[in-house]
């Protein structure tokens, strides 16, 4: 399957905008969709905008809701999230996750079988 590597993640102000990118080391039929999650300490793991690789849809979930933005390059084996608006809430390590299940806005972190390590975004008050 390959690894998922992300990047871009820093230090910013509230207000402010971040773009992470995830790429993955190897085109796999088997990755039918790929998916963000944050974690903030001492807070469960939380889906936040995830896409279907065939047709480009995508789901978010309302705390992210018309200021981050899930894109796709197929030919580069790799996803983004533009994040705007930053606020303080959002500060967590982020995860980019891929798996071969059906597509659905439901889908669960147990849908996802691959996982990078997580890039941190911190946002200052």
């Amino acid at each position: 399957q390959g690894q998922l590597v992300e990047s871009g993640g820093g230090s910013v102000q509230a207000g402010g905008s971040l773009r992470l990118s995830c790429v993955a080391s190897q085109y796999s039929p088997s990755r039918k969709y790929m998916g963000w999650f944050r974690q903030a300490p001492g807070k469960e793991r939380e889906g936040i905008a995830t896409i279907y690789v065939g047709s480009g849809k995508n789901c978010y979930a309302d705390s992210v809701k018309g200021r981050f933005t899930i894109s796709q390059d197929t030919a580069k084996n790799t996803v983004w999230l533009q994040m705007d608006n930053l606020k303080p809430e959002d500060t967590a390590m982020y995860y980019c996750a891929a798996g071969g299940y059906t597509w659905s806005c439901s889908n669960s972190q147990g849908d996802f079988a691959w996982w990078g390590q997580g890039t941190q975004v911190s946002v200052s008050s």
